[in-house]
C-alpha cells in the first residue's frame, strides 16, 4: 500500500526583529563649550587681579612718588570668586541632577560676583589712596593724576564668561554625562548559601556580627578597624 504524501506545512515567519530606540546622545558640545567657558573666564580674572588697576602719584616734601594698585591690592574677591566658579565646574562631573544644577547656580553666582565687584573698582581710588598713605606714612595723603586701566574690565569678561558657563550648567547639564561607575569602591561577592549570593565591602571583611576572633586579629594586624 502507497503511503499518501503528507501536506507540506511551511514554518511560520520569525517576526522581525524591531529595532531598539535610540538613547540620546549626551550633548558634548555644550559641555566643552561650558568647560571653554569655565577656564578662559577663571584664567582672565586671575591674570586680571594681578595686573595694576591703577596709578598716580602723590607729593611729599618737594618729591612726587609714583604709586599704583594691583587688582590683588585692590580687592581680592575677583581671585576668590574665579576659584570657587573653576571648582564648580570640576565638580560637576561628579554629580547629577539637582546637584548638578547647584553646582551650575553657585557657578554663575561666582561670575556674576565678579562681574559686579570689577565693574565697582574700575573707578575707585580707594586702593590708590591707601598706597599713597603708605608710600608717604601720612593717613590723610591722596593720590593725584590718577589713571585706571583697562585690567577691570578684563576681569569683569572673566566673569561675564564664568556666568555664562554656569547658564550652560543650569539649562543642558542634565544631557552630560557624569563620572564613570568603574571609579567606585569595588565590591566582592561571596556566597552565603545555596543559590544566594552576598556582597560585602570593598575589601571583602564579614560583618562584625559574623567575624570570628581571628578575623579580628587579622584585622588588626593590617591596620584596619574590625568593627567598621
Amino acid at each position: 500500500m502507497t503511503a499518501l504524501p503528507q501536506p507540506r506545512t511551511e514554518a511560520p515567519l520569525s517576526e522581525a526583529p524591531q529595532a531598539e530606540p535610540d538613547r540620546p546622545k549626551p550633548d558634548r558640545r555644550s559641555l566643552a563649550l561650558m568647560l571653554l567657558f569655565a577656564v578662559l573666564g577663571a584664567s582672565l580674572a586671575l591674570l586680571a587681579a594681578g595686573r595694576t588697576w591703577s596709578r598716580g602719584q602723590v607729593g611729599f616734601q618737594q618729591a612726587v612718588l609714583h604709586v599704583s594698585a594691583s587688582g590683588s591690592q585692590t580687592t581680592g574677591l575677583p581671585s576668590a570668586l574665579a576659584l570657587v566658579g573653576l571648582a564648580s565646574a570640576v565638580a560637576v562631573f561628579a554629580v547629577r541632577g539637582f546637584g548638578r544644577r547647584l553646582l551650575g547656580a553657585l557657578l554663575a553666582l561666582a561670575g556674576a560676583g565678579a562681574v559686579a565687584v570689577c565693574l565697582t573698582a574700575a573707578t575707585s581710588g580707594a586702593a590708590l589712596n591707601r598706597r599713597a598713605s603708605a608710600a608717604v606714612g601720612l593717613s590723610s595723603a591722596t593720590a593725584d593724576h590718577v589713571v585706571h586701566t583697562a585690567w577691570p574690565w578684563a576681569g569683569a569678561v572673566g566673569g561675564v564668561l564664568l556666568l555664562l558657563a554656569g547658564v550652560l550648567v543650569i539649562t543642558r547639564g542634565r544631557d552630560w554625562p557624569g563620572m564613570s561607575s568603574r571609579y567606585d569602591a569595588p565590591a566582592r561577592r561571596r556566597v552565603v548559601g545555596p543559590g544566594a549570593v552576598a556582597t560585602a565591602g570593598p575589601a571583602g571583611r564579614r560583618p562584625a556580627r559574623e567575624q570570628t576572633p581571628a578575623d579580628v586579629w587579622q584585622a588588626l594586624d593590617r591596620g584596619e578597624d574590625p568593627t567598621e
